[in-house]
């Protein structure tokens, strides 16, 4: 009785018996104390260009040295890294690689930043944290594409260490979160405010489902939330959803359907929507001043960027981002 625990990482916390695992399926209670099931394990170690993540207004055509382990705090239908994600950290196979060695390979491949992605970083909170630690002191970036749904404590702890965050804010629905995902949408709320009010670099992904999330109406709900909690200059990720997991029974999001958000987006006043996920289109960044086109992309390529010292290199305008 008296081992029970109760993890305080994410908005579920658990509450877990004497060698309980958590629903994470990364931390166990060992007589009361919490132990990581994946510190220093990555089951996925990758260099990838960073619009890959994705990254739009940071450090463009610049390569993320990414890692992820086992596990995640939510369940989504939808997964496209379920393997990974929904996975135990036995049922995978893994690398040992403390954080001086991520550290020291991010270097050595000549790597901007390092990426915690893939699965949901907050499963490895303190592997993240110490290498993001370390990586501070060789003048690494760190980034992170997460859910969003963490605790406010162990978020303003990680903050002064991480430069930016791509948050998928999956719906804007709590019946959504809560049946298609395992979770609830204000936490994730909560989340992008804080990671703002801390001046991490934020961009939000969005991924649009057929008959669950598509509604036009409350896309601009979310879109005038993130104008008037995060303000205009948040880029959005519109990505195409292709059936998967265990939602196969859906059809792939139409290209109108994006189309119609981005545009809700752009009419609720975000200067930067991009759409993902679909050839042809709807990545490239332009100034919202002059309509000069500044970044041209083609899927994660890079193929010509426009900016100067963070600014437009027509009429002089800044634009929001982290450019070098």
């Amino acid at each position: 009785m008296g081992d029970k625990v109760r993890c305080e990482l994410c908005p579920t916390e658990c509450e877990l018996d004497n060698y309980q695992i958590g629903g994470c399926r990364t931390r166990i209670n060992k007589s009361g104390v919490l132990y990581s099931l994946v510190y220093g394990k990555p089951c996925s170690v990758a260099i990838d260009p960073i619009e890959k993540k994705p990254f739009y207004h940071f450090l463009p055509a610049t390569a993320a040295f990414s890692i992820a382990t086992a596990g995640c705090v939510l369940d989504c239908k939808f997964c496209q890294n379920y393997q990974i994600s929904q996975a135990r950290p036995e049922e995978v196979d893994h690398k040992d690689l403390p954080p001086a060695d991520v550290v020291r390979q991010a270097l050595y491949y000549g790597c901007r930043s390092i990426t915690y992605t893939y699965t949901e970083p907050t499963v490895f909170y303190e592997y993240m944290f110490d290498t993001a630690k370390l990586a501070r002191d060789f003048k690494l970036k760190n980034t992170m594409h997460t859910c969003g749904y963490i605790n406010s404590r162990p978020l303003r702890e990680l903050a002064p260490f991480m430069d930016a965050a791509d948050v998928d804010l999956k719906a804007f629905t709590e019946d959504f979160y809560s049946r298609i995902c395992g979770g609830r949408l204000r936490p994730v709320l909560d989340t992008l405010v804080e990671l703002k009010k801390a001046g991490v670099w934020i961009e939000i992904t969005n991924l649009v489902i057929p008959t669950l999330n598509d509604d036009i109406k409350k896309i601009s709900e979310m879109t005038a939330w993130i104008v008037n909690n995060l303000g205009r200059d948040v880029p959005l990720h519109f990505s195409r959803f292709f059936p998967y997991y265990k939602l196969k029974n859906l059809p792939p999001t139409p290209p109108g359907t994006l189309s119609d958000a981005r545009k809700a987006a752009l009419d609720s006043g975000l200067r930067y929507v991009y759409i993902g996920n679909l050839a042809g289109g709807g990545q490239n960044t332009s100034c919202h001043k002059c309509g000069r086109l500044l970044v041209e992309r083609s899927g994660f390529r890079v193929n010509q960027n426009n900016i100067i010292n963070g600014r437009c290199g027509s009429c002089g305008t800044g634009i929001p981002g982290v450019w070098g």
